[in-house]
């Protein structure tokens, strides 16, 4: 319930969004779950275990398409709606150099280098929720907070400049309006506080890509070590519609009203990654990564509302006229920085000689860490938010391969585990893959399907008694990877 309605500023959830990474990487790595740390050997990695790198013996030229259906189911006061869409993606592409080192004696035996970009989620979705509200209206958390105002010391033909995209938005379209009685002026509306039918749309669009250059090295076949400097850029698109209407045709007073939101953010931040794989026995490996934070120092966010109304005005005693029915806000922006969590990787890998392996990988994140700032404000009560509400978190991710001459088979499970403390939200993801692989002389072709599941509360705005709609997410991912061998 900590999420509220007011769009035009920065919050826990925000930062939550742009700290949480669901590795989307080549058709190999997601067909064993993208456990792939204490393997190595594939671009993707990089991006989670660096020390793979030094796995490498030949060069190569890669890149990943993936292709989303994506389904929310959305359960709200009793009504189920869905919503589909589909997302084309690249996951990966990239370059890899492996240089040999002496005559193939003991000590350094390789180095290596790459460059290239590994996708670390994907915001691509679209939800509808629908239902009959039968306790409240938005307009009444519109009003409890414009009362407030009032009772400060504010006044009414200042609503537009208290609140721009909301509140005044309301006040100029007669969504929220006066009656005087016995010489008294009250702040009413004409939408009555329940009974409705109220829907809500939820688009967005948008990833978070990073941008990267690894190098490592490889000492004796035992210790291969590595390092990445990652620049993840975010984009984020959403436009959220929001509808109010009497479908019955029964209230005197009101007919429909709407506000569509949009909202853009993007920016480019900084990490650095060292990662370590041991090889102590032929069949035995053993990773260990470490993420430092990521640095937004440029993020910005450009907002915008418009308003639709078809009410009777209680202060004029008519209906609304052409002129009075919309009011679309002014764009607002605001740069901010965001600091996320750093990450600790564990890896462990059984290799049965050249047939086949097994891996586990175990990554914590502590999402309490995650900090908001900016020039001109503290975002103490945001960053309170944060630690009050989400904690540490342990993802697994297991999977396998067999090999069959040229042809291997996949297998993968991975489990992220809920970031919200005390019950507040579910938002834990499940996925379990399998996968083809086959290997020709100076070519690799693989493909991946993934499947994919999480569940999450969601308020359609914050008001007492407010009942959330329960939003289940599923996905079917086919992912493609070529990979040409030098």
């Amino acid at each position: 319930m900590f999420l509220t309605y007011i769009l035009p500023a920065q919050y826990a959830e925000d930062a939550l969004r742009y700290s949480q990474n669901f590795y989307q990487g080549s058709a190999r790595f997601m067909a064993v779950g993208g456990a792939f740390g204490a393997l190595g050997g594939d671009f993707s990695v990089l991006s989670t275990n660096p020390g793979g790198i030094g796995i490498y013996r030949t060069s190569e030229i890669l890149g990943t398409l993936s292709f989303t259906p994506r389904k929310v189911t959305s359960v709200y006061n009793g009504t189920v709606a869905d919503n589909n869409s589909f997302v084309m993606a690249f996951n990966n592409f990239g370059y890899v150099n492996a240089k040999r080192l002496g005559r193939g004696g003991k000590g350094w035996k390789y180095f290596q280098y790459a460059l290239g970009m590994n996708r670390l989620n994907n915001f691509n979705t679209n939800t509808f929720t629908q239902g009959i509200n039968t306790k409240s209206s938005r307009i009444d958390a519109y009003l409890d907070d414009a009362l407030d105002y009032l009772d400060g010391g504010g006044n009414l033909g200042n609503l537009i400049n208290y609140d721009p995209y909301y509140i005044g938005p309301a006040w100029e379209t007669y969504l929220l309006d006066t009656l005087t009685f016995e010489g008294t002026t009250y702040l009413v509306s004409p939408v009555p506080a329940g009974g409705l039918m109220q829907s809500q749309t939820v688009e967005t669009h948008g990833s978070t890509n990073e941008w990267f250059v690894s190098a490592g090295a490889n000492f004796n076949d035992i210790l291969y070590i590595g390092a990445t400097l990652g620049l993840p850029y975010t984009r984020y698109l959403r436009t959220t519609s929001y509808f109010e209407t009497d479908v019955a045709d029964t209230i005197a007073t009101f007919d429909n009203w709407s506000v569509t939101e949009d909202l853009y953010t993007r920016g480019m931040g900084v990490n650095f990654k060292i990662g370590a794989i041991v090889r102590p026995v032929n069949w035995l490996r053993i990773g260990v990564a470490y993420h430092t934070p990521t640095y937004y120092w440029g993020l910005r966010d450009t907002w915008s509302t418009y308003t639709t109304s078809d009410v009777y005005a209680l202060s004029t005693g008519s209906w609304v006229t052409p002129d009075y029915d919309h009011y679309a806000s002014v764009i607002g922006e605001y740069k901010y920085k965001l600091t996320t969590p750093m990450r600790i990787i564990g890896d462990l890998g059984f290799v049965i000689k050249e047939i086949g392996f097994i891996s586990g990988e175990y990554e914590y994140v502590n999402y309490t860490s995650a900090k908001l700032n900016a020039q001109d404000y503290d975002f103490y009560n945001e960053n309170m938010d944060i630690n009050t509400y989400f904690k540490a978190t342990h993802n697994f991710r297991v999977g396998t391969e067999w090999r069959f001459s040229r042809i291997s088979l996949r297998g993968g499970y991975a489990l992220y585990a809920s970031p919200y403390k005390n019950n507040l939200n579910d938002g834990s993801r499940q996925s379990y893959s399998g996968g083809l692989g086959y290997r020709g002389d100076n070519f690799a072709l693989d493909v991946a399907y993934v499947y994919s599941k999480s569940n999450e509360d969601y308020y359609l705005y914050t008001y007492q008694d407010m009942n959330p709609a329960k939003n289940k997410l599923t996905e079917s991912s086919i992912v493609l990877t070529f990979k040409y061998l030098f």
